[in-house]
């Protein structure tokens, strides 16, 4: 009777075992929500919702490579005609882990950004007016990724972006994860550059 009561025990912790055992993946993808939110008080905090698909690949032990892509679109209709401001951005770069304890790693990454901007007016009795605009930037920052539990996962970086067309300024970033299975996770992620601030929430696939 001991034996099968031992061997049910094992049993039933198999599960939070394989979660505990795990440690933080640098190869994962994910796709989800993402919301602009400007501060402005003269426009009145204008939003722009749409979607988002991101990728991180370990290359090495302490190494891996890492993209995004988003796009927000918003439109404003008056009188005879309407407005459409659509942004896409797309990222590459490289990052660096190193183990501060069991459950915290300390992180380090640079990388290359673009934001597109495109505006189309259309008015009753005139061509469609299309406006396009862009801007490249470079981003580092420094930060800790950890595992506050078993199922949970948090990060948390600072750094500073600069590019052309734009003033430097210091970057935020604030997130985490709730696992699911040991493979799939629901993550959710503030980051916030100047006066924008960008929220974003998806489900991520961890390798």
């Amino acid at each position: 009777m001991r034996k099968m009561l031992l061997a049910a025990s094992l049993l039933a912790l198999s599960p939070l075992s394989a979660f505990a055992a795990d440690e933080l993946s640098y190869t994962y993808v994910e796709a989800g929500w993402t919301q602009f939110k400007v501060n402005d008080d003269f426009l009145d905090d204008p939003k722009v919702d749409g979607g988002y698909i991101r990728g991180s690949f370990a290359i090495a032990p302490q190494v891996y490579l890492f993209g995004a892509w988003s796009q927000v679109s918003k439109s404003y209709g008056f009188d005879g005609g309407s407005l459409k401001l659509e942004l896409d951005q797309p990222e590459f770069g490289i990052g660096y882990h190193m183990g501060m304890s069991d459950r915290v790693d300390f992180t380090a990454d640079i990388a290359w950004t673009r934001q597109n901007a495109e505006l189309t007016l259309k008015e009753t009795g005139f061509d469609t007016l299309r406006q396009k605009d862009h801007f490249n930037a470079a981003r580092g920052t420094l930060g800790v990724r950890g595992k506050p539990s078993a199922r949970t996962e948090a990060w948390l970086k600072a750094g500073y972006m600069d590019g052309s067309d734009m003033d430097g300024t210091w970057v935020g970033n604030v997130g985490g994860q709730i696992n699911i299975t040991p493979m799939w996770g629901v993550v959710g992620e503030v980051q916030v550059i100047e006066d924008v601030t960008q929220y974003s929430a998806g489900v991520r696939a961890s390798f």
